[in-house]
């Protein structure tokens, strides 16, 4: 899952919420240099993104990409799932996707200071542009794809992504509807333990 997906699994807790934001900037037992609650968002994030690699429908979501995308296969399908929780987020939300994001840009930037260097040098421009909005049209994942295939050091075809995704839309939704409740369950009981 990406920025969207992890934001909103993390619920109303800000602590969990700031730690899984940043988690993908903290290596290792960094995570120690944190309060308990925002080294509990990392620990979060860390078992999402374990759960979601592990599991049967994403692998089946990865192996329809393979072909195209090789290793960058899993990067593809968590921007396609951050489209679909963005594009239908008032089926998961209380709230319109452009207040949750108005939200959560707030809650972070609140603690700019606390961001890791890497999450500091991109979230002005994650604000700026509104990327967690951007993910609701196929233009915002294309130029997310678009954006992440010129920073890697290989080919990787993301570029090309959106195209994928127009063309084969209904499978990657069906993909997401029968993952995300499931991802769900599984975080509201990861919550309890960590």
């Amino acid at each position: 899952m990406n920025f969207l997906a992890h934001a909103f699994l993390s619920g109303e807790a800000e602590d969990l919420l700031f730690g899984n934001f940043i988690a993908d900037a903290v290596k290792g037992k960094q995570l120690e240099l944190y309060s308990a609650g925002i080294a509990k968002g990392i620990r979060l994030h860390r078992l999402i993104d374990t759960y979601t690699d592990t599991h049967a429908v994403v692998a089946q979501t990865n192996a329809r990409l393979r072909p195209k995308y090789k290793k960058y296969a899993p990067v593809v399908s968590d921007i396609f799932f951050d489209h679909f929780l963005a594009s239908r987020f008032e089926q998961y939300a209380p709230e319109s996707l452009e207040a949750y994001t108005r939200r959560i840009y707030g809650l972070i930037n609140r603690r700019f200071d606390l961001l890791p260097p890497r999450v500091q040098a991109f979230f002005p421009h994650m604000v700026q542009y509104n990327w967690l909005l951007s993910y609701a049209a196929i233009e915002g994942i294309e130029k997310a794809l678009v954006g992440l295939s010129r920073r890697t050091t290989f080919v990787s075809g993301m570029e090309t992504g959106a195209e994928e995704l127009r063309e084969n839309y209904d499978l990657y939704a069906a993909d997401f509807a029968a993952f995300f409740p499931e991802l769900q369950l599984y975080v509201e009981q990861a919550k309890l333990t960590l």
